[in-house]
């Protein structure tokens, strides 16, 4: 009987499925594993290529299963989806991770570290209670509003609301105050937890080497830098910026059909965080440019043709192909000298 070559893990919580394949094409088993099991049937198995979908636990099977000395690959989901023949079934799905995991076409996903994960899910812990802190606000101050408290946006329209919440609690019903202290006192709090994690992603980010050349780019700071070295580890994954750039869903979106080409707007693909915090960075680089009147003839040329959140979008796109640059040669970014 031929050695596996080639093996398909459709992953799920409790019931996973494996599709094996030889280096000839032909179907050496078909079967499913309870999750105790996956372990000890892969160490059983000569070393071969697993294909797996970057799902859910996908970079921990990742990590487990290269430590028993097998070759992982993590390809998009979506792209694998082309290569099901029929229905939805994970024994299907299996099939098509086998074959899609060796096409030469495909592209594959860096699998993470356990030290990139985990700055990573301090991010997402962050922007989840940044959210909820939004949604307090907004409730705080339509709240007030309806006795005829009305404080403006922003950091200041929170504490003015505080304030007035302070100064009014004789004038304002109990139920009302008691509702009301109890949106403040989450405030605080959130407030307070935030912090504390921007604190430890500061502290990730100045060990980090890759984070900290990011840093150097304008327009990215700690936060963008380190999500990006640990959401995008292995620059190589990319053959140039415009491909990460792309990742991020920062290009324009292609409609092409009888030869002719349309562009649409960006395609809006892959990871919404980093493409939302490249783009507020590229905003505040255009703020401080309009406001200095520097910024480069390209900046000032993009301000005069593009409308501001076009430009804003145009920047963020040209920050991710440097940013790829810097991570692909490891060098530090050097602005271009004034002409």
């Amino acid at each position: 009987m031929e050695e596996v070559a080639v093996v398909g893990l459709d992953l799920a919580k409790n019931v996973f499925q494996v599709h094996g394949v030889t280096g000839t094409g032909a179907v050496a088993f078909r079967k499913q594993l309870r999750r105790a099991q996956v372990l000890s049937f892969f160490e059983a198995l000569p070393a071969c290529l697993i294909g797996i979908e970057a799902c859910a636990s996908a970079h921990y099977w990742a990590r487990e299963l290269m430590t028993l000395g097998h070759e992982v690959r993590l390809m998009p989901p979506a792209y694998v989806k082309a290569y099901v023949k029929r229905g939805k079934t994970d024994a299907a799905d299996a099939e098509a991770i086998a074959e899609a995991v060796t096409r030469p076409t495909m592209r594959f996903v860096a699998v993470k570290t356990k030290a990139q994960q985990a700055v990573l899910m301090l991010h997402k812990t962050r922007d989840l209670l940044v959210r909820q802190r939004t949604m307090l606000i907004n409730a705080l101050r339509g709240h007030l509003g309806e006795f005829g408290i009305v404080t403006p946006q922003g950091s200041a329209g929170v504490q003015a609301a505080l304030r007035s919440l302070h100064l009014e609690q004789g004038g304002l019903p109990e139920l009302a105050l008691a509702a009301l202290r109890g949106l403040a006192g989450q405030l605080e709090a959130l407030g307070a937890e935030v912090e504390s994690l921007e604190r430890r992603i500061l502290s990730w980010h100045r060990a980090d080497e890759t984070s900290r050349r990011l840093a150097t780019i304008p327009g990215i700071g700690p936060i963008t830098a380190s999500a990006m070295a640990a959401s995008a580890p292995d620059p190589g994954l990319f053959h140039s910026g415009r491909q990460f750039a792309a990742w991020l869903g920062l290009t324009p979106r292609a409609h092409s059909s009888g030869g002719k080409e349309r562009q649409a707007g960006i395609s809006k693909m892959g990871d919404g965080y980093l493409r939302r915090l490249l783009v507020v960075g590229a905003t505040a680089v255009l703020r401080m440019a309009r406001q200095r009147g520097s910024g480069g003839a390209w900046v000032k040329g993009l301000l005069e043709r593009k409308k501001p959140k076009a430009a804003a979008v145009a920047l963020a796109n040209k920050t991710a192909r440097i940013a790829w640059v810097l991570m692909a040669r490891q060098e530090v970014y050097t602005p271009r000298a004034a002409v």
